[in-house]
């Protein structure tokens, strides 16, 4: 079975060219403006495009497990002109000393961990390496969103290739199930909302579960 890892590297370069932008850079652009500086964590930063609002007044520290992905970021951060300190690491397993940072943001990331249990403990390990009191910004996917309704909540969602079709694994969760792994797992939950562009007065059919947390 090929793994995540495998996948994101050979889809780096076609994620780089349609990914240049942040996807949430109204949620981005006003946590920056929250959080004001700090040495700040961006887990499964990809190419990096989620470190722009913070290019200013934050020391930059991004983890991935493909590498393939961070040799695109020091591409990316390198055009658009910012430093950014970037390692290969699993979010299971985070390179760094206990409360080392002062802020943490993760777009579209523990979706991507198979396993109850390995959730949990990524969540733990994130809390771990956060200063007390401080906030994580976390997003994931919904299992609520309608082109998911009836199926299960493990799926393997296709990325188009020249020469062919490769699969990322996806644990959908529920508003209902985020909240009860983050509070087992130590957080304060500040906010749990869906993105800023959607409108519907329903939040459980959104594309995305928009979490800002903190550590207790």
């Amino acid at each position: 079975m090929t793994t995540n890892r495998e996948v994101f590297d050979q889809i780096a370069e076609s994620w780089y060219r349609v990914r240049h932008w942040p996807l949430l850079e109204e949620e981005l652009s006003a946590l920056a403006a929250r959080w004001q500086g700090g040495k700040l964590l961006n887990v499964g930063c990809a190419h990096g495009p989620d470190f722009l609002p913070f290019r200013r007044g934050f020391e930059l520290w991004g983890v991935d497990t493909s590498p393939a992905m961070l040799r695109h970021a020091v591409r990316y951060s390198a055009k658009l002109q910012f430093y950014v300190n970037l390692a290969v690491a699993d979010a299971l397993f985070l390179p760094f000393p206990d409360n080392t940072f002062d802020s943490v943001i993760s777009v579209a990331t523990y979706h991507h961990i198979r396993g109850k249990r390995e959730r949990e403990e990524a969540f733990v390990e994130l809390r771990r390496v956060l200063r007390p009191r401080s906030e994580a910004f976390l997003t994931v996917w919904n299992h609520g969103q309608t082109r998911f309704w009836f199926r299960s909540k493990e799926q393997q969602v296709p990325w188009r290739l020249k020469e062919k079709t490769v699969h990322r694994y996806y644990h959908l969760f529920s508003y209902g199930e985020l909240r009860k792994i983050l509070i087992k797992t130590g957080w304060e939950i500040i906010t749990m909302v869906p993105e800023g562009s959607y409108h519907f007065p329903i939040r459980d059919f959104s594309r995305n579960i928009c979490v800002v947390m903190r550590k207790c």
